[in-house]
């Protein structure tokens, strides 16, 4: 039965894969997008700075604004079979911008919370980084369910978050934790310290875990320094898409049926 278990779960990454590379090859433009959007955050946070809690909602705002467009653009990779044009990127300007600010504000006010109350604690930043790695773990889906689940309210996209990874831990982590091992346990808790606050849904975390990832493993490669910063800044953008696009992938593919389900298709198929 183990047996049948591994190899289940290595077809199903397997196809995911192969799906993600079809995929990519029609939808590479969004890498150039993600440059783009990159440019207007850090335009966008940098005009806003010295306008306090104004300038923090105008920031949200466009953060939603460029998550929301970068989905939509995944949306259409992942489910289209066309090649994408620079016109997408234009049409997805303004989709799930709701959806993404309004998850983004039921974690913003406990997230707020919760760096308050810990503040006096001499254990509180040890407090709040179990809490965010809980939150990095339990809402990893969240951007997969708001362009592939349908939902009625921010409470759905985290309910159906949570569902989903109780149901599929294993295969869904099981990528990351593959790619992590050689990096050290240490090395997973200060990237999900990190990535857990937003639930995946600030648009600088879409580029802070590979940029992260791609400098560590430079790093344990031994690549020098000088060009090793440069490798990293020309493969965060495709790396960063290719996973987002990884993750569409193997998120309709664990939805759409059991583990039960893929050992009897593994048999059939064998």
């Amino acid at each position: 039965m183990m047996n049948e278990i591994v190899r289940a779960t290595l077809r199903l990454y397997r196809d995911a894969l192969r799906a993600t590379a079809r995929s990519f090859s029609r939808s590479w433009i969004i890498a150039i997008a993600v440059i783009v959007f990159a440019v207007l955050m850090v335009v966008a946070t940098s005009v806003s700075a010295p306008l306090g809690i104004l300038g923090g909602f105008i920031v949200g705002a466009v953060n939603a604004w460029l998550i929301g467009a970068t989905l939509g653009l995944i949306e259409q990779a992942v489910t289209g079979s066309r090649r994408l044009a620079f016109h997408d990127v234009w049409g997805s300007f303004g989709q799930y911008f709701w959806d993404v600010i309004s998850v983004g504000f039921v974690l913003w006010v406990p997230s707020m919370l919760l760096e308050q109350g810990m503040a006096a604690n001499p254990n509180g930043p040890f407090l709040a980084a179990g809490i965010f790695l809980l939150l990095f773990i339990l809402l990893n889906p969240a951007p997969e369910v708001i362009y592939q689940v349908r939902h009625d309210s921010p409470l759905d996209v985290l309910r159906e978050s949570y569902e989903f990874v109780i149901e599929n831990w294993i295969e869904w982590f099981l990528p990351l934790a593959v790619v992590l091992a050689p990096l050290g346990l240490s090395f997973f808790f200060s990237i999900s310290g990190k990535l857990g606050r937003g639930a995946g849904l600030d648009f600088f975390q879409i580029l802070v875990l590979p940029f992260t990832l791609i400098t560590a493993w430079l790093s344990y490669l031994g690549l020098p320094s000088g060009a090793g910063s440069w490798l990293v800044l020309v493969l965060t953008p495709p790396v960063a898409v290719a996973m987002l696009i990884f993750r569409g992938h193997l998120f309709a593919a664990l939805r759409g049926s059991s583990r039960r389900q893929r050992i009897f298709q593994g048999r059939a198929a064998d």
